[in-house]
């Protein structure tokens, strides 16, 4: 072991593992890119080169995020009060309207904010990936990226009507298998590839087949929005007849390679067959909740549905979306229940949500041969003291705020809450400019928008 020395060794912290469920004093090393040691506190530790001892911390996996659109910041604070999702939205600048650069500051921006927050695996879409993918990679980020595939003119949907466009759908469908060919695999694995089929009623049921077709070709998994709102239900039934959950089903694309995001408009047959298949419910609490709309993740549960969790365009923030999901789930049921403690949103937040990527294998726990993908939280503040829980104070009290470092693929990404591998100031300042030009482009601004800067005195 002398001749071979952990990369790095953390000693005087305690380590929170969502399997066991154990807060416990231990040590952690890491040597490349994993685990390569856990102990108990109380024994020797191996040598390393870098140590850092960290009474009053706990460790955390780092959090997968399976639904993100780091690039829509620019509808911040102010699509959650329009009622519904900002490509369904007239009167607000559109993610169409962006250039490449445009796009790729904006998600470097989101990118960011996720990664401070203890996120250390993004499942996200956006526009022009091509281009974002690189600069999101550079914060230290791991990624699971595809474009957004719609075959739809969103142009037509904000008028309340849904034109199709097949022969450009299968356009972006070249543009997407080109992605998969370019980029997974890259920055050491950091970079991983899937596909995004926007929506059932975004979609038309021959692009829904070629996206599925190249899924298949490539081993990928698929993300798609399903059942977020009465429209699309509305939409789906009087088009094909059915519910969006049974068209994909008839499709043979709910399956254990989905990753659906919100399902809030599902009825008893919809749960159950969500049950039966092994897809997982990329449950979206915060963001639900803000349109006034609530997912029944407690009966998906009971019918056997995998959940994980997800930020979407919020923010970056997973321990709060744990805090909204179990609160939400108490709420439905009405009361506090042994099988939606703080334990089960955690496992979504992290282990479910490797799972989900087919990645439980390397993310998720603090376990030796793990991905060395770790949080690190600040537990000596006045709203986590005194420390009685750490999993409970974790989801009922702290916040991203409180993580204080963030380690990626074996390397500190963020230290002592600030970016080791950007200039967090340019990469603020970049993304303002472009909402700032993003909002006098739409045809109703907003008169009053200031820039970030003007609101907090310049860039911290």
């Amino acid at each position: 072991m002398i001749d071979n020395p952990l990369d790095l060794l953390i000693t005087g912290a305690v380590l929170l593992d969502p399997v066991d469920g154990l807060a416990q004093s231990a040590s952690l090393g890491i040597r490349g890119q994993r685990i390569a040691h856990v102990g108990p506190a109380d024994q020797a530790a191996p040598k390393a080169v870098r140590h850092l001892h960290l009474p009053g911390r706990v460790v955390v996996p780092g959090f997968v995020n399976t639904h993100y659109h780091a690039g829509l910041n620019f509808v911040r604070g102010v699509a959650p009060d329009c009622g519904f999702a900002p490509s369904y939205t007239p009167g607000l600048p559109q993610a169409s309207w962006l250039s490449p650069e445009e796009a790729l500051a904006l998600s470097r921006l989101g990118a960011l904010e996720a990664l401070r927050a203890g996120c250390t695996t993004l499942v996200d879409s956006f526009v022009h990936a091509e281009r974002t993918v690189a600069g999101m990679a550079e914060t230290g980020m791991r990624l699971f990226a595809s474009q957004r595939l719609a075959d739809v003119d969103f142009a037509s949907v904000l008028q309340g009507t849904r034109r199709f466009d097949l022969k450009r759908g299968l356009a972006q469908l070249d543009h997407a298998e080109a992605f998969v060919e370019r980029w997974a695999g890259q920055a050491d694995g950091r970079i991983q590839a899937h596909l995004t089929a926007h929506a059932p009623d975004t979609c038309s049921l021959d692009f829904l087949r070629q996206i599925d077709a190249l899924a298949r070709r490539h081993g990928l998994q698929i993300s798609t929005h399903l059942a977020q709102s009465q429209d699309e239900l509305d939409w789906v039934r009087a088009t094909h007849g059915r519910s969006p959950v049974q068209l994909l089903d008839e499709l043979g694309m709910l399956d254990s390679r989905l990753l659906a995001g919100h399902c809030i408009h599902v009825d008893d047959e919809d749960i159950a067959r969500i049950g039966a298949s092994g897809a997982h419910v990329v449950h979206i609490p915060v963001g639900n909740a803000m349109s006034g709309r609530v997912a029944p993740t407690r009966r998906l549960l009971q019918a056997g549905a995998r959940l994980c969790l997800a930020t979407d365009t919020m923010h970056g923030d997973m321990i709060e979306v744990m805090r909204w999901a179990l609160a939400v789930g108490r709420l439905s049921a009405g009361r506090v229940a042994d099988d939606w403690q703080p334990r089960d949103v955690l496992r979504m937040a992290t282990v479910n949500g490797a799972a989900a990527l087919g990645w439980g294998d390397h993310l998720g726990r603090l376990a030796v041969g793990q991905l060395a993908d770790l949080a690190i939280i600040d537990y000596r503040q006045l709203h986590l003291t005194p420390c009685i829980d750490a999993l409970g104070s974790l989801v009922h009290n702290a916040t991203g705020a409180d993580v204080e470092t963030v380690i990626v693929d074996g390397r500190v990404v963020i230290d002592q809450g600030r970016s080791t591998q950007v200039d967090e100031a340019c990469v603020r300042a970049a993304a303002d400019t472009v909402c700032r030009d993003l909002w006098q482009r739409c045809e109703n601004p907003l008169r009053a928008y200031p820039s970030s800067h003007a609101i907090t005195g310049g860039p911290a």
